[in-house]
C-alpha cells in the first residue's frame, strides 16, 4: 500500500482505516470514512459535545492495531 499504509479493520467495530506502524509505539492512521460516522466511540464523543478533531484516535482502534502488529500483520518500520 502507498506510503507503508495498509487497510485495517477494527476488531471492536469493524470500521476500516489505513494504518502504518512506524515503531511499536508510533502508529499513523488515515480514516477512510468520517470518524464520527464510522466509529461508535467517536460518534459517542460527538454526541456528548466533544470536538472530535481534538481526539487522537479511538482507544479500541489503537488496541486493535497494536494486537495486529504483535501478530505480525504489520511490518513495523523501525525493526
Amino acid at each position: 500500500m502507498a506510503g507503508g499504509f495498509r487497510p485495517h479493520d477494527c476488531s471492536s467495530c469493524g470500521n476500516r482505516v489505513l494504518a502504518k506502524k512506524n515503531s511499536m509505539k508510533h502508529t499513523s492512521i488515515q480514516w477512510i470514512t468520517d470518524a464520527v460516522s464510522g466509529c461508535p466511540v467517536f460518534a459517542e464523543q460527538a454526541a456528548a459535545g466533544t470536538h472530535t478533531a481534538l481526539l487522537d484516535t479511538c482507544e479500541r482502534l489503537s488496541a486493535s492495531i497494536a494486537e495486529a502488529a504483535r501478530k505480525g500483520e504489520f511490518g513495523v518500520l523501525d525493526e
